[in-house]
């Protein structure tokens, strides 16, 4: 029988199991889904790949029924404003959702450039650039130049900010939280398959100053983080080879846990890592391995809760946990993913956790 990769980390001693409902609940095509809770209580999306755009924007409702989730109000991102990226993306749709988060009256969307692959030994889609736009009406009007295009580069592009409930209110301090997935052996970050996780912070009301922007660069023996403003300083707060996708972290106050998400794809047959985006399809349609975590802190320590070698049924990615959707004791939560084909769209499942 054949290994496939296993996460370095402790079982939880909190969460002693996991049920999924067998159903699963999907709305609308697309992927990615970043999600954030805004102050007039819906939840709001960004969808790549969504009715002829690389990226859209969505507000997320649902009726009394605690899974009939539905999607209103498409307010598509005009690629010919938003993607005029030809030096990076000659097909003009490299931009895709990264991060989302309501705070004060405003809708912080960071945005990601990336390309499909330029390394033919391990064809990962690789994050160019990335940078944050705002709206302070819910998405109706944006601001474009909230940022310069180039705020975050290297290991940065692909900003994922930390949720903690509706419109940021139960906030740990007066930082604003923000995960990043890298590489270890060339400095870059990928949509799929890398290496670890960084952890940035800023002063919420500097958040679009990339110079008040700090990383975690050691965490001690006693779980204190240290932090500087130098980018190339910051270490892993999260690591698995090759196996770490482009993450979400939600903060679960029933439970006073930090819940993390990781997908990675491997090859069915050798079971070893490989990026989604490798070889024709179907050839490239291969398996995911679902890894959920949680923590007392945002940069841990973490332990796996739940394991699932074959997720999804085309082999699903990127598991969101919107605190919307979680119940006031934290025991059960929704998890947002997608997936190719079927799955390609606003799949919803609902997890109970016994502690």
């Amino acid at each position: 029988m054949k290994e496939v990769p296993t996460p370095d980390y402790p079982k939880s001693k909190l969460i002693k199991s996991v049920e999924l409902d067998r159903n699963r609940y999907h709305k609308g095509d697309g992927d990615m889904w970043p999600l954030t809770w805004a102050d007039d209580d819906n939840l709001y999306g960004g969808a790549g790949d969504n009715l002829g755009s690389p990226m859209n924007f969505w507000r997320i409702e649902r009726d009394r029924s605690p899974l009939h989730l539905f999607l209103v109000d498409n307010l598509p991102v005009d690629p010919a404003v938003y993607c005029a990226v030809p030096e990076a993306c000659p097909k003009g749709n490299g931009i895709k959702p990264a991060g989302l988060l309501f705070m004060d009256g405003t809708m912080y969307f960071a945005v990601e450039c990336m390309n499909y692959g330029d390394n033919p030994e391990f064809n990962r889609q690789h994050n160019l650039y990335g940078w944050i736009i705002t709206t302070t009406d819910y998405g109706k009007t944006w601001n474009r130049e909230a940022t310069p295009t180039d705020f975050f580069t290297g290991r940065l592009c692909s900003c994922h900010f930390l949720q903690y409930g509706k419109a940021n209110v139960d906030a740990l301090d007066e930082y604003v939280y923000a995960y990043f997935p890298g590489v270890g052996d060339d400095g870059n970050s990928y949509w799929e398959n890398g290496d670890y996780i960084l952890l940035g912070r800023v002063p919420r009301e500097r958040l679009l100053d990339r110079s008040a922007w700090e990383f975690c660069t050691n965490v001690d023996a006693d779980n204190n983080p240290s932090w500087s403003s130098d980018d190339a300083e910051a270490t892993a707060i999260f690591r698995y080879p090759l196996m770490t996708g482009e993450d979400h972290v939600s903060y679960n106050p029933g439970i006073e846990r930090y819940i993390l998400g990781n997908y990675g794809f491997y090859d069915d047959t050798t079971g070893k890592p490989r990026p989604y985006h490798h070889g024709p399809l179907p050839d490239s349609v291969e398996p995911s391995q679902l890894t959920l975590f949680e923590a007392p802190e945002p940069w841990g320590p973490w332990s796996l809760f739940y394991r699932d070698d074959r997720w999804g049924t085309y082999g699903d990615y990127q598991p969101n946990f919107p605190d919307k959707y979680m119940r006031e004791d934290g025991l059960e939560m929704c998890m947002v993913s997608a997936g190719t084909f079927d799955d390609y769209n606003f799949t919803v499942q609902k997890m109970r956790l016994e502690i």
